[in-house]
C-alpha cells in the first residue's frame, strides 16, 4: 500500500533512539478515539483492511533509509540501525462494520517498541479517517428510514483514495450504489448515475437534450429536470419518459431548491401521467440533517443522493483520537496529562446487549452474555485472518453493520443530540488505573523532593 517513508518525522527519530538505547522489549499500543463529538451517538469502525495491508509488507530498506537520512540532514550511516525492520507484531482489532463507543480501542498493536512506534501515523491515517467516513455514512442511512441512499462524493473529496474511502464505507452501512465506476468494480457495488446540467446545456432545448438522453443511455433513464425552470422541466421530462417501455426503469432528478415543495408537485405531475413508477432522487448538498428533515416533511423522494458533506464528514471532518503506550516490558504504563488520560494495560472490550460495554484487562473472563469486541487478526507480523476479496470484504462488514445496529439503542441512533454511552471498566482495570496512577504520583512526589 504504502512504503515505510508515510509516517511523521518524530515516529523515525523515536524508533532509532529506542534501537540505540536498547529499548526493543514488546509494547503494545492502544488506538481509541476519546471523546465522540457533538452529534454522534456512536462510531463505525473501519479501515482496518488497509492497516493489515501495510503491516503485511512493513519493512524499512535502504532507500527508505537514505530517505530518512535525507529528511534529517544527517548522514546515512546514523541511520543504518532502522535498515532492516520489519513489522512482527501481533494486532487485535474490531472487526469492520462494528458499532465501538468512545474510549473503546479500536485496535491495539503489541510489538517490539521501535516496530509499533514507526507505524502509529499510517494507522492512524487510514482507521480514524474510514471511521469518520463510515459513522457519518452510517448515519445517512438511519435518516433515510429504509429509502436507498447512494454515494455521490467522488468529485468532492480530498482525494482520489479519499473517494474511494467514501464509497468503501458507504457500502459498509448500506449505501445502495455509488457514482464512483472504479470502486463499484472493486468492491461489488451497483453503479448509480444521471446527468449534469452540461448535457442539457449541451443541447438547444431541455426536451431534445432528454430526448437524446434517453435514446442512447444504457441503463435506468434518470433525467435532471432543473436546469432552468424546475417545475417545467418535470413536465417536459413526463412526455419523454412515458413512452419509454413499461419495464425500464425511469426517473428524475431533483437538485436545488425547496426539494419537499418540488419533490411534492413532481410528484403529482408523474402520477398524473401514469409514470407511478418514476422515482424522484433527490441531490444537493445532503447529509443526514437535509434527509431527516426531509423525511419528517414527508417529501416524495423515493433516493438520496449524497456527496460533499457525507463523503468529507463536514460536520466532523476529524476525530479525537489517539495512538497510546498502555504497556511496556510487561509493563502497565499510562499517561496522566488533563483531559488526555488513558487506562493502562492491554485491553478487551466485552459487548452485551444493547452495547452495554465493559473496558477491561486484555486477559480477564468475560462476563455472562457478553461477547469479545477486538479479534486477533495478525501475529508474528502475518495475516492469521485470511485477505477476503475486497467485495467479500464489503459484504462481511455490512453483514457486521446491520447485526449491531439492530443492538443499538435508540438513543443513539438520533440524528439531533443523540445520547451518548462510555464503556464501564471492569474491577480489574480499575484497580489497575490505580496502582499505576498512586505510583506515578509517588515517583512525582519524590522528584519534587528532591529538586527541593
Amino acid at each position: 500500500m504504502t512504503g515505510a517513508t508515510v509516517t511523521d518525522l518524530y515516529e523515525v527519530t523515536m524508533a532509532l533512539a529506542y534501537l540505540h538505547e536498547g529499548l526493543t522489549a514488546r509494547a503494545t499500543f492502544s488506538l481509541f478515539v476519546r471523546a465522540l463529538p457533538p452529534d454522534r451517538g456512536f462510531l463505525v469502525a473501519a479501515g482496518l483492511v488497509d492497516v493489515l495491508d501495510h503491516l503485511d509488507g512493513f519493512a524499512v530498506d535502504g532507500d527508505d533509509v537514505a530517505d530518512f537520512a535525507a529528511a534529517l540532514g544527517r548522514p546515512v550511516a546514523e541511520l543504518a540501525p532502522l535498515r532492516g525492520l520489519r513489522f512482527t507484531g501481533e494486532v487485535r482489532a474490531v472487526p469492520e462494520g462494528r458499532i465501538v463507543l468512545a474510549g473503546e480501542p479500536l485496535l491495539e498493536v503489541t510489538a517490539p517498541l521501535p516496530q509499533a512506534q514507526l507505524v502509529e501515523t499510517l494507522l492512524l491515517n487510514q482507521v480514524v479517517h474510514q471511521t469518520a467516513l463510515a459513522s457519518k455514512a452510517a448515519r445517512c442511512v438511519l435518516a433515510a428510514g429504509g429509502r436507498p441512499v447512494i454515494d455521490f462524493s467522488l468529485r468532492r473529496t480530498h482525494g482520489v483514495e479519499a473517494g474511494m474511502h467514501a464509497a468503501r464505507a458507504g457500502a459498509i452501512v448500506g449505501f445502495a450504489g455509488t457514482s464512483n465506476v472504479a470502486a463499484a468494480v472493486a468492491y461489488g457495488l451497483p453503479a448509480s448515475g444521471t446527468m449534469a446540467h452540461s448535457f442539457v446545456q449541451a443541447f438547444p432545448d431541455e426536451s431534445t437534450a432528454f430526448a437524446a438522453f434517453a435514446r442512447t443511455a444504457p441503463g435506468p433513464v434518470t433525467l435532471l429536470v432543473d436546469t432552468y425552470d424546475t417545475d417545467e422541466g418535470v413536465r417536459r421530462a413526463t412526455r419523454v419518459l412515458r413512452v419509454l417501455p413499461a419495464d425500464r426503469a425511469i426517473g428524475i432528478r431533483l437538485d436545488s431548491g425547496d426539494l419537499a415543495a418540488l419533490a411534492t408537485r413532481a410528484r403529482r405531475v408523474l402520477d398524473d401521467a401514469g409514470l407511478h413508477r418514476a422515482r424522484i432522487v433527490a441531490s444537493g448538498g445532503l447529509d443526514e440533517y437535509a434527509i431527516d428533515a426531509l423525511q419528517a416533511a414527508a417529501a416524495p423522494i423515493d433516493v438520496y443522493a449524497v456527496g460533499t458533506k457525507v463523503g468529507t464528514s463536514a460536520d466532523v471532518p476529524y476525530l479525537d483520537a489517539a495512538y497510546k503506550l498502555v504497556e511496556c516490558a510487561g509493563r502497565s504504563v499510562m499517561k496522566l496529562s488533563a483531559g488526555k488520560m488513558t487506562l493502562p494495560g492491554a485491553k478487551q472490550v466485552h459487548r452485551g446487549p444493547g452495547c452495554t460495554d465493559v473496558l477491561a484487562l486484555r486477559d480477564e473472563d468475560a462476563p455472562p452474555g457478553t461477547e469479545p469486541l477486538l479479534e486477533t487478526v495478525m501475529r508474528d507480523g502475518r495475516r492469521c485472518v485470511p485477505r477476503l476479496p475486497d467485495d467479500v470484504a464489503v459484504e462481511a462488514a455490512r453483514r457486521r453493520f446491520r447485526a449491531d445496529l439492530a443492538e443499538l439503542p435508540p438513543v443513539l441512533r438520533a440524528i439531533h443530540r443523540p445520547a451518548t454511552l462510555r464503556p464501564a471498566v471492569s474491577p480489574a482495570l480499575q484497580a489497575v488505573t490505580d496502582e499505576v496512577r498512586n505510583r506515578l504520583d509517588r515517583q512525582t512526589r519524590c522528584t519534587l523532593t528532591l529538586r527541593h
